[in-house]
């Protein structure tokens, strides 16, 4: 045992001096930040890289910021132009002394008017009517507001009125507003209008000569100090349970940061400041589309999953798909995975999402999609051999690949599902050479890491020195146990050859270890048998 235990010991030291071999250092992610609000984020919203968060998915009480949803919403389901007739629930259904443009029931403004009204004066009741306008009511807005914000990917949320006045039901996250203002300002339409600074109404019953609006967001006034250079806009919101929240939108240098803040006391400026400051100066947004040549080089001599790929040159990145790393780091520090799990809102010739990382970040994300379809009669027969070849051959490529998840989902419908992948789909694009491709079924050849293979085979030694200290200990039980056996039959011939049974034996060795007989009759000398028998077990 002191052997087997001496090589178990040489062999760990041995094991413990490999090592992964030495790569060169990157570029820690910064974190060199802090806000004084209880919750924030700093999202780029070209790559959606979280670049900084605090409790970013902890519900808080968002305020007027909801607006942004709310405008976003009508903007996709309303004609600007659209006449928007005042009820007497929008004008008087608010709170207060809550933010009001000074529309009164029964007034009529167009869809634009009542989007500026509401984002730049943050107007209640152009809010409540907006939303009777677009659902039917206010409660069935709110339906429309949650579909989706889950079809943004947040998590998060649920929110009950369109103003994001009180409501214990009406709560979000830095996370999920941060995602929401992204899609918000990806929106020409809204950022037309965010961006404005002033806005003149029409008439109305309390302003017959009509009324100007200014942005309540002092980062937009360049006659204030808190003017931000490069803000493309953004939103305010008060309540007494809400705190002070600020979303705030800039761009510098290609890169567009969202920040949000949540629960501020008084210092949502300076936090929002602190955050984009610190975004532009620790980062910079690439282009993985021309950077990436394990995806884009698809048209080379190269296979999908261990399957021949004749043309490969109808996948491609989408272009301008951005990913946010730390300055002084390069796009080969990154690490990228492939989803076949696609979302609701990724493109129509999408075939997979592949998610970047970086120093265990997500850095972005972009789409790999096929070139555009064909028509007509050459869709209706190439869709019939596409089917047939990747039905065949999705499953094994699927296992090939190792398909990883993109961890959160972003823009999953209000169901949770998602769109049916290219490798599933019975209703295929096909391509503009009128081809079908078996190759779609993965874009990529699997690299695992040296270090993998250098811990497995660090466990696989362990367990063998275990399994040879397992089979060494059994053999040595073994012959204990032979041992033993044979030293009770050298006793039971021994008692034989003395012409004694088994029993007079065990009486005889009882009456020995216990000497109580002995000891009672004055130390009575033993019998000559006896003495002969001890004297003949001690010489054997």
């Amino acid at each position: 045992m002191k052997r087997i235990a001496s090589f178990f010991l040489a062999l760990v030291l041995l094991t413990g001096l490999i090592s992964p071999p030495a790569f060169a250092s990157t570029v820690p992610w910064p974190d060199n930040v802090e806000i004084s609000a209880e919750g924030g984020i700093l999202m780029d919203a070209g790559s959606g890289a979280v670049l900084y968060g605090k409790n970013i998915h902890q519900a808080y009480y968002p305020a007027s910021i909801t607006k942004i949803l709310t405008a976003l919403i009508v903007i996709e389901n309303c004609d600007l132009d659209e006449t928007v007739t005042f009820s007497h629930n929008a004008v008087y259904n608010v709170e207060s002394g809550s933010s009001s443009a000074g529309i009164d029931e029964g007034d009529q403004l167009s869809v634009r008017d009542c989007l500026y009204a509401m984002l730049l004066k943050s107007a209640n009741e152009s809010a409540n009517a907006l939303a009777e306008h677009t659902a039917g009511s206010i409660e069935a807005f709110a339906e429309m507001m949650n579909q989706k914000a889950q079809a943004l990917g947040c998590t998060d949320s649920h929110f009950n009125n369109p103003s994001g006045l009180n409501d214990p039901d009406h709560y979000t996250s830095a996370h999920d507003m941060a995602l929401i203002a992204c899609s918000a300002f990806e929106n020409d339409t809204f950022v037309e209008i965010d961006s404005s600074r002033y806005y003149d109404l029409p008439p109305t019953k309390r302003n017959p000569e009509g009324s100007r609006v200014y942005p309540g967001h002092k980062m937009l006034k360049k006659n204030l100090p808190e003017y931000y250079p490069g803000i493309l806009g953004g939103k305010t919101g008060y309540t007494s349970l809400a705190g002070n929240t600020l979303v705030t939108c800039a761009e510098r240098n290609g890169m567009r940061l969202v920040s949000v803040v949540l629960n501020g006391h008084q210092t949502h400026y300076s936090d929002t400041k602190t955050l984009l400051d610190f975004g532009f100066a620790n980062f910079y947004s690439v282009n993985a589309s021309s950077e990436d040549t394990t995806y884009s080089s698809l048209a080379n001599d190269m296979t999908i999953a261990g399957l021949p790929a004749a043309d490969l040159s109808i996948l491609h990145l989408q272009d301008n798909s951005k990913i946010t790393l730390p300055n002084n780091a390069t796009f080969a520090d990154t690490t990228s995975s492939i989803s076949y799990e696609l979302p609701a809102s990724a493109p129509d010739r999408a075939v997979a999402q592949i998610t970047y990382e970086y120093g265990g970040h997500d850095a972005g994300y972009a789409w790999l999609l096929r070139a555009s379809k064909t028509s007509g009669s050459e869709r209706a027969e190439n869709d019939s051999k596409q089917v047939s070849i990747l039905e065949n051959n999705a499953e094994s490529a699927e296992s090939s690949v190792g398909e990883t998840s993109t961890g959160e989902t972003k823009g999953a419908d209000e169901t949770g599902k998602t769109k049916d992948s290219a490798l599933s789909s019975t209703s295929l694009e096909t391509f503009e050479n009128g081809q079908s491709d078996p190759s779609l079924t993965s874009p990529f050849e699997i690299h695992i890491p040296l270090g993998f293979w250098i811990a497995l085979g660090i466990i696989g030694i362990i367990a063998v020195v275990i399994a040879i200290i397992m089979f060494v200990k059994f053999h040595i039980e073994k012959r204990e146990e032979n041992e033993r056996a044979e030293r009770y039959q050298r006793r039971q011939q021994r008692i034989q050859d003395l012409g004694m049974s088994p029993t007079e034996f065990d009486l005889i060795m009882e009456e020995k270890r216990s000497g109580s007989a002995l000891r009672s009759n004055g130390g009575r000398r033993r019998s000559r048998r006896r003495k002969s028998l001890f004297d003949f077990l001690k010489k054997k």
